[in-house]
Order: C-alpha cells, then structure tokens, then sequence
C-alpha cells in the first residue's frame, strides 16, 4: 500500500494535469489522451492544435527552489518523452518524420488551488 506521500503526489499530479488540459483548451487545443505509458516512459497529455501533434509535459512546485517547475525537466527526461512520444506516433499509425509535432511543458507553480501556469510552446 503507498505511503500518504505517495497517495498526495498522485493526486497533485491529477489535480495539476487538469488544470493544464483546462488552461490548455481554453487556448484551442484538443485533449486526445493523457498518461500514455510505455517502457520508455509516459506522457502526460497528448492534445492536438490545428494539425499539430502537442505531446505536454506537467510539471508542478509550489515553490520556486532550486529553479521550480520548469528545471525539473532533465535532458534525459526529454529524451525519454521524446521516445515516448514517437512510439505513440507509431501505435497511432502515424508517421512520426511526417506528422507536425512539438514537445511542450506547462509549468504549475504556488498554490495548487490557484497556481501560476507558465506553458513554453516547443520547449525542447
């Protein structure tokens, strides 16, 4: 059984990935799944923007230590996403080399119940 910990990480990341769909949509983007897993890793949401592929990395921290939300992400993390994301493509029957796609982040910092959301449009 997970420890508390476990159970408000988890749920912080629920309440974090749909306040970013919310914000994301709003902007016109249309959410198409969220939490892909595979062996590479997971993305957390998956939308579409016109014809653009928008695979979204969620990250939250209420306070700005040690860079917050936005330096979480690690090489190796966009590495793993990218992975993730292209074999996504591939399950979906889409071409990865010839389907529009961009690698975004939206960046939740503060309180959870009115955090600030930062999104950075191509960010790796």
């Amino acid at each position: 059984m997970p420890s508390t910990n476990d159970e408000s990480s988890i749920s912080i990341g629920k309440v974090t990935e749909q306040l970013a769909a919310n914000f994301l949509e709003t902007q016109g983007l249309v959410l198409k799944t969220r939490n892909f897993h595979n062996r590479r890793g997971e993305l957390d949401l998956i939308m579409t923007e016109a014809d653009t592929w928008v695979f979204i990395e969620v990250k939250y921290r209420q306070h700005s230590h040690f860079g917050g939300a936005i330096s979480a992400i690690s090489a190796s993390k966009q590495q793993k996403i990218k992975q993730c994301a292209a074999y996504y493509l591939q399950q979906t029957g889409l071409n990865e080399y010839n389907t529009s796609c961009r690698f975004d982040v939206i960046a939740l910092q503060g309180n959870i119940n009115n955090p600030e959301i930062t999104w950075l449009k191509n960010a790796f």
